[in-house]
Order: C-alpha cells, then structure tokens, then sequence
C-alpha cells in the first residue's frame, strides 16, 4: 500500500516554513494523542504517521531527499544509515523525541492526566562492528552475531517506589529572584522507573540483571558504506522495572579491502595488465567483478591508460539512486628483458612510422581521462 504524502499527513502545503511544519505537527498530534483517543488503535496510528511525517520535514537534509525523490529515498536500511525511524517508532520513542513540541516532558497537561504521563526507563544501546567483503557489500547480507547483553533476571520482583509514589518523578523546589520555581526532576531513588526491587535471585545484580549471550541477526542492505551505522532496536541491554525497554545495538560497518578492486562510492575500479602483443593485435579477457565474472573486449592498438566503462557493474546505492560502473584501466606491460632475437624486431621498429607516437583528437590525454573519471 503506497504511504500517504508526508505534507497531506500534516495538512500542510509544500511550500510550508519549519514554523508551519511545527505547528501542523503539533495540531495533528494533539488530535491524535493517546490520551485524547483511549484504545483507539486508528488514533495512535495517525499519531505515529504526522510523528514519522514531522521527523523527515523537520530535517533540512531529508526534506530536501524528501522533495526530490519522495519515500523512495528512505526505503533503505531501518532505523539507521541513510534511513529514518519513522516506520518502526514506538509511542516512547516519540515522546522523547519530540516532547517539546508539546512544550514539556511529552504530555499535554490536559488530556487525561497527560502531563504526568511516566517516561519508561530505557536500557543502555550496545555498539558492534561488523566487517564486510565488497562482495556482501554489492548483494546485502544477514549476518549473525554473538552479543552478551544485560537481561532482567527470572524470579526479579518490584514494588512501588517509595520516594516519588511511582510517578518516577520527584518535585524540587528552588528560590530564585523571582520567588519559588518548582521543577520535576527524575527519581533518584528508581532512575525514573517508578518501581524498586522487592527480591531478586542470586547472581542478579543491584538492578536484577544479569548476562546472557543472544545470537542476533542483522540484515545489512546493500550499498553500505564504511561508517555506516545500523540499528536492531531492542537487543541492548534492558533496564530494570516492569515496564521498561530494552536499549538498541548499534552496528558500526567496517569495510574489509578488496585485494585487486578499489572503491570509489558506488564506483569500483581495477587495473588490467595486458601485454605488449595483446595490446597490438586485440584480444578477450574475462574480468572478475563483484557480481561475477563479464568477458571483455579489448580492440586492436589500444593505448595503456585506456578506460573501459562497464556501465551499472559497480554498487548498488544505499539511498537507491542507482547502481555505480566497473572502471576497468588498461595498462600495458612493457617487457623488461629481452632475448636477442626481440631485440633486433624492436631496434628494426624504432624507425618504422607506424610505431611512431601519433596521438589523434579522440585520445585523450591523462588529465582529461581524470577529469572525465570525476564528473
């Protein structure tokens, strides 16, 4: 089903200001608010659609990908990279995201007891790195992983925090100048969870955790780069009390060096060495590419510095805006020694016009080759 237009979401035109964006955001989120709209899983969906919409228009850099190529430009790695979250937000991450457009801590102050509404206590992310070959790179991979992470432990019970009542809040008074402000702080008894352990089993830690290795699975899309990081929302450590969530891992890619190509974004370079006679006379080479093996034709009289151009052979683009070229840069080998025989043919041609350097219009010289390579 095709996603509805972020500014429709919104109700805002095109050409709206981040002012206006801010303010249709906010008029839809108020509509929809889960405390305006109780177990109405229609309203707490629209409430997610203007908080995905508000995400990307918000963002200079993604509206501008946004008006050019629409969702097809975040139809890429979830909830990292060159994506956006929108698609997976939960109603937590939403708050802590954009609670101010509410003008505080995510609620409203109105709707249902809104404003005292309790932020779940999440868990702390865990940070991997994963290397991949050029091949995975081109085709996506899933990769599995061994990660030891922080769980609640079995047999862990809470009771109410005595210090905020189970709000996960506590009040602080300060004299000021202009007389007494009151702030809300978090807990500093629960850490903003609203419960304390009651009883925990042995081996469990302070906050009832203990350590467990999970084997995750992380689907990589194709076209990462080096430094790219992903995220598997919930497999971080988890945090103490019943109604917490778990943090996320965030996965750092690291690009392993290809023996004989070179990476130049979605472009993939290789040097060809073809000898003397073959340069001459013309010849057929089979080329290893990252998508397999291509058989190429190289003519007769082809000068070292040649560039052949396999269009759409390179890698595929993490945003999807297409598929990058093989470069494959021919280089002649001159032969370093030479029997006698060799060497008389080649003394024999020194003076022979047709071995003369007779460069025409179409052979480009180095530079241009560059500049043409770049542009």
């Amino acid at each position: 089903m095709a996603k509805q237009d972020f500014y429709d979401v919104l109700g805002i035109s095109k050409s709206a200001s981040q002012a206006e964006i801010k303010k249709g955001y906010r008029k839809m989120a108020i509509k929809y608010h889960p405390d305006k709209n109780p177990d109405d899983k229609s309203a707490e969906e629209n409430f997610k659609k203007a908080a995905e919409a508000y995400e990307v228009l918000s963002d200079e850099n993604k509206k501008a990908r946004y008006d050019q190529y629409g969702h097809q430009a975040f139809e890429g790695p979830q909830g990292g990279g060159g994506g956006f979250g929108g698609g997976g937000m939960n109603m937590d991450d939403i708050f802590s995201q954009f609670g101010d457009i509410f003008g505080g801590g995510g609620g409203f102050g109105g709707f249902g007891g809104g404003g005292q509404r309790q932020a779940r206590v999440k868990g702390s992310n865990l940070r991997i790195r994963v290397k991949l070959t050029l091949e995975e790179i081109a085709e996506g991979v899933e990769k599995k992983v061994k990660v030891r992470r922080k769980v609640q432990a079995g047999g862990v019970s809470y009771k109410t925090c005595s210090t905020c009542n189970g709000s996960g809040q506590q009040m602080r008074v300060t004299n000021t100048i202009l007389g007494r402000m009151q702030t809300a702080v978090t807990c500093s008894g629960c850490s903003g969870a609203g419960e304390m352990i009651s009883s925990k089993p042995n081996g469990a830690d302070a906050q009832g955790l203990v350590v467990e290795e999970e084997t995750v699975s992380i689907n990589i899309p194709e076209g990462v780069t080096e430094g790219v990081q992903l995220k598997v929302g919930g497999k971080g450590n988890d945090a103490p009390g019943k109604n917490s969530i778990s943090g996320d891992l965030l996965v750092l890619i690291e690009e392993i060096p290809h023996a004989t190509l070179k990476r130049e974004g979605t472009n993939i370079h290789y040097d060809l060495y073809i000898n003397y006679s073959d340069a001459v006379l013309g010849t057929s080479k089979e080329v290893e590419t990252v998508k397999g093996k291509v058989k190429i034709k190289i003519d007769a009289g082809t000068q070292s510095g040649k560039i052949l151009r396999l269009k759409g052979k390179g890698l595929p683009s993490i945003e999807r805006y297409g598929t990058g070229d093989f470069l494959i840069h021919i280089n002649v080998w001159t032969p370093q020694e030479l029997n006698k025989e060799q060497r008389q043919f080649f003394e024999k041609m020194t003076t022979n016009e047709n071995f003369a350097p007779n460069p025409n219009t179409s052979d480009k010289s180095f530079f241009e080759k560059v500049k043409d390579m770049f542009s």
